[in-house]
């Protein structure tokens, strides 16, 4: 597999940031640029290649299931555009999360889990990939807690609803961990994730979570390495797919957080003989 994560540069150029990942040690980056000038998108792509360096993953985050028609109809609009930049990089996926038919993109919302939800986010994945007819790389989803796909079975039920072969997995452990029961026994829903949808994954986040003792239930997103994600399990089974699998740390603020991260990982790794 290969580890991947950002660096924060007073002054970015292709040269600049490819040689500031190199030194970070990532061998996989989210796409560095919004991919409006592909010219500068390829100067990028060319340095990236130079350091053994694949640009893995360009996000699309939107709300293509939107209630308000024009949000939903520039969503759908971006998405196509982002999963074209990714068909044009080679990128290992284009991802977005379903969205939310609440006023906050990204949150939860009592119709999330509705069987017309399901068909709309079945009907309008295949609306982007069929604009794209992707060869080079896929459209995924990033799961959520609470819309789909939020497990390894609802994934897979978008997987055989969508029947597109531009349609792949993508995986972030955190996003599904919401109780107690899943905190404590994450090794055991990575490993059927990996054991249900592993042919399939295309790229991975990693983060971490940890749970607070405070009435109802808290669980935060932290730093890897300071909470409880059985990354021993989750690298184990990453390093059974194709080498050039990629997991991103992602959500951190500072050089020094990414390095702090990506030493944890590296450590796991070199515990387990896993070359990253």
């Amino acid at each position: 597999m290969r580890l991947g994560g950002q660096v924060f540069l007073e002054q970015m150029n292709p040269e600049s940031w490819s040689e500031a990942m190199a030194e970070a040690g990532f061998r996989a980056a989210p796409c560095p640029v919004d991919g409006k000038d592909l010219a500068e998108v390829d100067d990028y792509v060319k340095a990236a290649g130079r350091r053994d360096i694949l640009i893995s993953e360009v996000g699309a985050w939107s709300n293509p299931i939107s209630r308000d028609e024009e949000t939903r109809s520039r969503a759908v609009a971006y998405c196509i555009e982002r999963l074209k930049l990714a068909e044009h990089i080679g990128a290992g996926c284009c991802v977005n999360i379903a969205g939310s038919r609440g006023g906050q993109w990204d949150g939860p919302d009592p119709d999330n889990f509705s069987s017309e939800t399901f068909e709309l986010i079945v009907e309008t994945t295949r609306r982007i990939i069929d604009a794209v007819k992707p060869e080079r790389t896929v459209f995924a989803l990033e799961m959520m807690p609470w819309v789909f796909p939020d497990s390894a079975d609802s994934y897979l039920d978008l997987i055989r609803a969508i029947d597109r072969p531009g349609f792949g997995v993508h995986f972030d452990p955190v996003n599904i961990i919401s109780s107690p029961r899943a905190y404590y026994r994450n090794g055991e829903l990575i490993e059927d994730f990996f054991r249900k949808l592993g042919p399939h994954i295309r790229n991975c986040h990693a983060k971490d979570i940890r749970l607070g003792s405070k009435l109802t239930v808290h669980l935060d997103e932290v730093i890897p390495g300071t909470g409880a994600l059985d990354y021993r399990i989750f690298l184990t089974e990453l390093n059974k797919l194709h080498p050039d699998t990629t997991l991103i740390i992602e959500h951190l603020s500072t050089n020094e957080d990414y390095r702090q991260a990506a030493a944890y990982i590296r450590g796991v790794a070199a515990e387990l003989g896993i070359r990253l």
